[in-house]
């Protein structure tokens, strides 16, 4: 297993190409504390989250008999809405300093923590679309500064290795949230509203994980406590005193982080969301419903073996390299869903293997790369900036893939997807790829991904 060790790395650098240099040099596998400690809390907040993201599909259409039209308006809500914050929590932990970071992501754990026993309370649709609204904004403000936190621990060399680390531990926990909920179906009487009481407890536990051993400031290669920070004139990476100097606007005035934020929204719009990706595997092969929250398990477990090794060849080979393929992993899986030949359990096994490692490829990496690309002291706003455009992309795939379904049916909603997935991919590819001819591997060129 990866222990804390505050030891730094060799100084090495990406070349425009993502490429790590000195490749023939072993990075140091030690990740730091404090990734291993917001490990920990995602872990536990996403037992929380992924109790409801199970049961949610079934809830909504076979409880309430919401239209696929309908689901996707909600689901576009629940993974989409977090987008409109992302930016305000990434400027606002800038502007905190180090201990800003820690302070706006507790407010976006606690905010997702509230929202659980409020789902025991509305029953009406637009009700229920407020509660997951809150709920995602609450994701919305914790991503970036929990990201940034990583970020500013690791060594650049090992920066794809420290989030494949957290993303492990994160879908860990998104591997035993399904689990717990199928349970819960099954054995209690009123299933739903005991998953949303048990997820309630859970995710106040990672809140109070997170206050008591997230550090107050990090920079890299260790953790620091809030009181026993770096002075200003003595913090070795440069970080301004009175918060960051980068605004959003300049940010996306640099290159690198114009082109990974294009490219996270084109491919995004084609990315289809979990749900829907269930939802037409049960409709395909006509599952039982007491067997859908399973059905994530098989992503979860794909994610959580390749997360750690996907970090790894990251940073070998590129991390903007990577996140590419891995959204051509996803189009395999599409593939999949549409091919006239085979079913039962060899196709779903096929499918989430795939969907878990799109994942594994593309979720840590690309907040790796933006972390290569953005400055220190605008580290959070850098990857809120990416982020914000990949989930708005999402919450419009929700939006017209629903609307797919219901007009023309799933299987040409899927193809639909299919196709624009791979002329984004194609887009994508040429945008992040190299501007100019190779540069020597230590040159200062290959400080930008």
């Amino acid at each position: 297993m990866y222990l804390a060790d505050g030891r730094p790395a060799p100084a090495t650098s990406d070349a425009p190409g993502g490429r790590i240099a000195g490749r023939g040099r072993r990075a140091t596998a030690a990740v730091p504390s404090t990734v291993l400690v917001l490990g920990v809390v995602s872990l536990i907040t996403d037992i929380s989250s992924e109790m409801v993201t199970a049961v949610l599909p079934l809830y909504l259409v076979a409880e309430l008999g919401l239209s696929p039209l309908g689901f996707g308006v909600l689901d576009g809500v629940y993974n989409g809405v977090s987008a409109l914050v992302r930016l305000v929590g990434g400027r606002l932990s800038d502007r905190g300093g180090g201990g800003g970071h820690k302070a706006v992501a507790a407010v976006g754990y606690g905010l997702s923590a509230l929202c659980k026993p409020l789902l025991l309370l509305v029953h009406s649709l637009p009700l229920i679309g407020v509660v997951l609204a809150v709920d995602r904004t609450g994701k919305g403000l914790r991503t970036a500064p929990r990201d940034a936190m990583i970020s500013l621990a690791a060594e650049p060399a090992t920066r794809g290795r420290a989030f494949g680390v957290h993303r492990a531990m994160d879908t860990a926990g998104a591997l035993c949230g399904p689990l717990v909920a199928f349970l819960l179906l099954r054995a209690a009487a009123e299933g739903y509203d005991a998953v949303f009481t048990v997820s309630f407890c859970v995710a106040v536990l990672g809140v109070v994980v997170l206050l008591l051993f997230v550090p107050g400031r990090t920079v890299p290669g260790r953790a620091l406590p809030a009181a026993r920070a770096l002075p200003a004139a003595e913090d070795t990476a440069g970080r301004a005193p009175d918060g960051p100097r980068t605004p959003v606007r300049a940010l996306l005035g640099r290159p690198q982080i114009r082109r990974l934020t294009a490219c996270a929204v084109l491919l995004g719009l084609t990315t289809v969301s979990d749900s829907f990706l269930y939802l037409a595997l049960q409709r395909r092969l006509d599952l039982p419903v007491g067997w859908f929250p399973l059905l994530p398990l098989g992503t979860a477990a794909a994610f959580l073996s390749l997360a750690v090794p996907m970090g790894a060849i990251a940073d070998r080979i590129g991390r903007r390299r990577l996140f590419v393929a891995g959204h051509l992993v996803l189009l395999c899986g599409y593939g999949l869903l549409l091919a006239p030949f085979g079913g039962g359990a060899a196709l779903v096994a096929a499918v989430l293997v795939l969907h878990g490692a799109f994942y594994a490829a593309t979720d840590g990496v690309l907040a790796a790369a933006t972390a290569d690309a953005a400055p220190e002291d605008a580290r959070g706003s850098g990857l809120a900036v990416v982020q914000t455009g990949q989930t708005a992309a999402r919450f419009v795939c929700s939006l017209t893939f629903g609307a797919a379904w219901t007009a023309w049916g799933d299987r040409t909603a899927v193809l639909a997807a299919a196709v624009g997935l791979a002329l984004a991919a194609a887009l994508s590819a040429r945008l992040l790829r190299p501007a100019g001819p190779a540069t020597a591997p230590n040159s200062p060129s290959e400080h930008t991904p």
